[in-house]
């Protein structure tokens, strides 16, 4: 039975019917009659618009759920049935037009482009004309003044039609759908400046305000550039993951041929064959050979995992070593990579539906400056009965109070903050985030590559004979195991000749010197009398005796003793979640006094953890390093991740730290109540400034210019308070007080396999 009643006639006759086709055969089947597509949305830039969008897509017959993600500027839409509502058309009403997502999305941001270039033009126009004005205000004649005042209105003609159509185009939209926003009173501020300016130059008036329009449009698109560029350092973790999945694979059919198939087209019960090198397209299980795989995206641990017949298998995992039969028990569309992929996009949709402090504050300023205006220029008319007398002051009411300043306190104390934490050591991904991670309660770690480092370290090498770790270098050079690339780069192979390599999947690499026959791997493969020791590594050995031995360990990031206990001193609450085996996660965990962690933990199960403590009312710092950390810091309410971290893992986190200790975590969320102090500082001082000016211009005791004049004072004193934070006590406050231990602990590895 269907999960909702048929659309009407009426909808499913009219739209558009191919679009509704192309969205229809685009969407992912959920099950229980539910499709689910994404589209692009490029008009989204505020909480507004995305309230906007989803209440009215929620009120398109059919539609079950629609949630906007800010930071892609995509909307996720479910619907019941085959056949998809008029969701386009829905959305050209709204005044959001969108399409499907393509690879056109992955182009260079136009936007910003487009406001850089009406930042120059607006510049232009606003520096010539305050020249001419100087002139003007200085005492020039008539006739002077007239031919100022002509080609002042020729100097703001183009930054009013160019550069002011970002806030025109805004505000019509938002009439148009029944809607106000900031750009309303800034549109209908600058239009009426500009046409009262025309009028008295028309008419050889003594005033003219380009000037003021000019500048007001300058110093708002100054603000608005900034608050992009902030707003655009987005994630791209999601495309990141789909990367990783190959676009075919080599199936075995019943009579021997080898076909190269879409990955689309696999399906469970198929053969496939995977050669040393190759990403597994589909969750499986291998029906023939032995192997090593890289499975870091799906427990975040560096050493690969042996793997032969029998052993279960997901869609990401790298093989390593050696050639694989496997079984597929899955589609690609609901392997485990496509569940991560899933998992992040839900992931940073709920992330994107924080509303940031500017938002909130515009959502107040727009009504009150329409009324203030409204109800002066009424004012005067009663009061003097001249309209021209009344529609000045009530376009001096519209400018000295422009949100310049508060379009500003919030990116430029951004801006000042990223350049603060780039000094400590830490890239900024998204400017929202510098406001979550000051509200954090809660810390949580992933464990090897965040609280460890993450490649192996080599400790200690015996052999009798120098030649012998010569050998064992060389051999090691042509493995890509971790533990292999610790050993190749910590000796010389200057001068070995090897024959007969042969790489023995899970258990190391044989090789032939002169007479000799080597084998480095593990102890028991590589002895003729197995392991001599119970605790040995890594081991050489020569005709099957024992050469040399290697001994490795994973040692704690530096300073983390020290950064885990500044974070508890904070009074947050620090835990662990590792996809790692419950011993080695139990021995960082106690290195570190982390009472609360947990291990064997799959990026699914690590989300749902995040999803708990948020239900509880935390909100949690996630810091991770691997694929498989991806959807959990993007579930988190903000995130961080080593510059060791892969690609996907730090486009997925909203900070980036660069350096191999954990002292950046501290001193970023230092910086960050810091930043947030300032902030609160410029909305006051932006009130502050519009309680004064307000009955003032009311009053008319003020000229548009001297409002304009005003206004980019505000301005000024807020970028000047934001620069506060470029030094200070706090940039040379050590990052912990707490004790130091004596040394790193070090947690060593298993035997090699």
């Amino acid at each position: 039975m269907s999960c909702c009643a048929d659309l009407p006639t009426s909808v499913a006759a009219g739209g558009r019917p191919a679009a509704r086709d192309e969205i229809s055969i685009a969407s992912r089947d959920l099950g229980r009659d539910l499709h689910q597509v994404e589209l692009a949305v490029p008009g989204v830039h505020c909480a507004g618009c995305i309230r906007a969008v989803e209440t009215g897509l929620m009120q398109v017959s059919g539609i079950e759920d629609a949630r906007v993600n800010l930071s892609t500027k995509r909307v996720s839409v479910t619907w019941c049935g085959e056949r998809a509502p008029d969701i386009l058309d829905a959305l050209e009403k709204l005044g959001f037009p969108g399409h499907l997502t393509g690879s056109d999305d992955a182009r260079k941001d136009p936007e910003l482009g487009r406001l850089i270039r009406a930042l120059a033009v607006a510049g232009f126009s606003a520096m010539n004309i305050m020249l001419l004005s100087v002139s003007v205000w200085s005492g020039a004649d008539l006739a002077t003044r007239d031919i100022f005042h002509w080609i002042s209105a020729a100097l703001a003609l183009p930054a009013l039609l160019y550069s002011g159509r970002i806030f025109f185009a805004s505000a019509w939209s938002a009439l148009r759908h029944g809607r106000t926003n900031m750009d309303v009173p800034i549109s209908v501020g600058v239009c009426l400046a500009f046409g009262l300016s025309l009028y008295d130059t028309i008419h050889s008036g003594p005033h003219a305000y380009f000037d003021a329009a000019t500048s007001l449009i300058f110093f708002l698109l100054i603000g608005r550039t900034l608050d992009h560029v902030m707003r655009e350092r987005t994630r791209v973790a999601v495309r990141g993951l789909v990367q990783l999945a190959p676009r075919g694979a080599t199936v075995l059919r019943e009579d021997g041929r080898r076909d190269y198939v879409p990955i689309d087209e696999i399906e469970p019960g198929l053969h496939i064959a995977l050669a040393a090198g190759d990403r597994i397209p589909v969750d499986g299980t291998i029906s023939e050979g032995t192997s090593e795989l890289d499975c870091t995206i799906a427990t975040g641990e560096t050493a690969p995992r042996r793997v032969e017949t029998g052993s279960g298998v997901q869609a990401g995992m790298l093989n390593l070593s050696g050639p694989l039969t496997m079984v597929a028990s899955k589609r690609a569309d609901a392997s485990f990579l496509a569940e991560m992929t899933r998992l992040m996009a839900a992931a940073e949709g709920g992330r994107a539906r924080y509303r940031r402090l500017a938002d909130r504050a515009a959502a107040l300023y727009s009504p009150v400056v329409h009324a203030t205006a409204a109800l002066t220029f009424l004012g005067w008319m009663l009061a003097v009965g001249d309209w021209h007398t009344a529609i000045t002051v009530a376009i001096a009411v519209l400018i000295i109070t422009c949100p310049c300043a508060l379009g500003l306190a919030v990116p430029i104390v951004q801006v000042m903050a990223a350049r603060r934490l780039f000094e400590n050591g830490v890239l900024v991904k998204d400017g929202s985030a510098i406001e979550r991670i000051a509200e954090i309660d809660t810390a949580v770690f992933d464990k090897t590559g965040t609280l460890t480092l993450a490649q192996p370290r080599l400790v200690s090498k015996d052999a009798s004979d120098p030649h012998d770790l010569a050998v064992a270098s060389a051999i090691a050079g042509l493995s890509r195991h971790p533990l292999s690339r610790s050993i190749a780069a910590d000796g010389a192979a200057a001068g070995i000749v090897l024959s007969d390599v042969v790489e023995h999947p899970g258990l190391g690499i044989e090789a032939r010197v002169a007479d000799s026959v080597y084998r480095l791997g593990r102890a028991e493969w590589a002895l003729a009398n197995g392991t001599l020791e119970p605790n040995l590594n890594t081991v050489l050995g020569r005709d099957g005796r024992l050469a040399g031995r290697f001994t490795f360990e994973i040692a704690l990031r530096p300073r983390a003793v020290d950064a885990i206990d500044a974070l508890r001193k904070a009074g947050l609450h620090v835990a662990m979640l590792s996809g790692d085996a419950p011993g080695p996660a139990s021995e960082v965990a106690e290195a570190l006094d982390i009472e609360d962690f947990a291990a064997s933990l799959l990026p699914a199960e690590k989300v749902a953890r995040l999803q708990t403590m948020a239900a509880d009312g935390r909100k949690v710092l996630m810091v991770g390093d691997g694929i498989n950390d991806a959807p959990a810091l993007a579930a988190a309410y903000v995130s961080m991740a080593p510059s060791t971290a892969a690609d996907i893992g730090r486009n997925a986190a909203d900070f980036v730290f660069l350096r191999d200790g954990l002292e950046p975590i501290p001193t970023t969320l230092a910086i960050a109540h810091e930043a947030g102090r300032l902030v609160r500082q410029n909305f006051a001082l932006a009130v502050g400034y519009n309680a004064i000016a307000l009955p003032i211009a009311i009053a008319g005791l003020v000229t548009p210019l001297i409002a304009a004049l005003a206004m980019s004072f505000s301005s000024i004193l807020v970028v000047a308070n934001a620069l506060r934070l470029k030094s200070g006590e706090l940039a040379r406050r050590p990052v912990s007080t707490a004790k130091t231990r004596t040394g790193p602990r070090q947690v060593a590895l298993e035997p090699a396999e």
